[in-house]
């Protein structure tokens, strides 16, 4: 399953690591892109979106629905 969001407060290559971390922590196999520029995180994964958003949120940024 895909899901998008859009995240407020990413700005450098540690904020994508961050999230990247986040979300394979939840699912190994998940596949993340991170757009700085656009301030979206698209992810591929079998995981509950509300489960993703509060993984990226536990990382200290926050998830526009």
């Amino acid at each position: 399953m895909q899901h998008e969001f859009s995240v407020q407060g990413m700005s450098c290559q540690h904020c994508v690591k961050a999230i990247e971390r986040a979300v394979r922590a939840l699912d190994a196999q998940a596949r993340v892109e991170v757009d700085l520029a656009q301030q979206r995180v698209r992810v591929a994964s079998e995981q509950p979106r509300a489960a993703l958003a509060q993984a990226i949120r536990a990382e200290g940024y926050t998830v526009v629905e």
